[in-house]
């Protein structure tokens, strides 16, 4: 009787033991903790309650199920896109894509994978907005390009509540022969930026003399002057040879003085 007794405290005991561990985990899943930078969309028997936290809330264990949303920026990087430009130049382009989750139960409900999702429409537009320009546009107005594909994508995303903040294009690669052609193109540029500097040079010095021969011609004297200066910058003391300017009025004076004496 005794050894009976001791067996059915014993079942009860395994019992109850095993009635808290159950209770103990569904009291642990009801309990859910959500961080600052998430939410949990929750569905009760399927139907969509809303979404909750940050901090400790409770669900019903079995009934209710949960999907943690993060909220944070996430960085999509976009992969290398094969495109034609719009002037028929092959290029390769990848980009990056900034955007977070705005309502977190339209990123459940209204998409499968909305990073997926992002992902694919971030790829199409890439390749229709730089088929729709010149190598041109691509190399010098990227910032127009840019705005333009994050305007274009954060449309596209807003049905599922997201919000694309930036749209960058890291890297265009071109063919060797176009580089080269581009490289011969900047080169003619530089060149023919020299020949019109050296030209407003020349106009600018016949300008300068032009003014400087109208001075001397209205005072003869200064022409005499700066050759005796150019003599003395260009004598050294070891010159064994001094070539004195012969003044050409001197001449016309000689002349007149023989007309004279005849």
């Amino acid at each position: 009787m005794k050894q009976k007794l001791v067996s059915i405290m014993t079942d009860n005991l395994m019992l109850l033991i095993s009635v808290a561990v159950v209770l103990v985990l569904i009291i642990s899943s009801a309990i859910k903790i959500v961080p600052e930078y998430q939410r949990g969309v929750i569905f009760r028997l399927g139907r969509l309650l809303g979404a909750k936290g940050p901090g400790i809330f409770l669900i019903i264990p079995i009934m209710d199920k949960m999907h943690r949303v993060d909220l944070r920026t996430a960085v999509l990087d976009v992969p290398v896109q094969e495109v034609i430009t719009k002037d028929n130049v092959p290029v390769r382009v990848n980009a990056v894509v900034y955007f977070r989750v705005m309502d977190p139960k339209k990123a459940i409900v209204q998409i499968v994978n909305f990073r997926t999702g992002t992902s694919q429409i971030s790829q199409t537009t890439l390749r229709s907005i730089i088929g729709q320009s010149s190598l041109d546009e691509l190399l010098s107005n990227r910032e127009t390009i840019n705005k333009d594909l994050q305007k274009i994508i954060d449309e596209a995303t807003d049905p599922w509540g997201i919000k694309v903040s930036a749209v960058e294009i890291k890297d265009v690669e071109i063919p060797k022969s176009m580089q080269r052609a581009l490289a011969a193109q900047a080169e003619a540029e530089r060149e023919r930026r020299a020949k019109i500097i050296n030209a407003q040079g020349e106009y600018q010095a016949a300008e300068k003399l032009a003014k400087a021969a109208e001075i001397m011609s209205k005072h003869p004297i200064t022409l005499q002057l700066r050759t005796l200066q150019t003599i003395q910058q260009v004598a050294t003391e070891n010159a064994s040879t001094i070539v004195l300017p012969f003044p050409i009025e001197m001449l016309h004076l000689i002349d007149k003085l023989a007309k004279d004496d005849k």
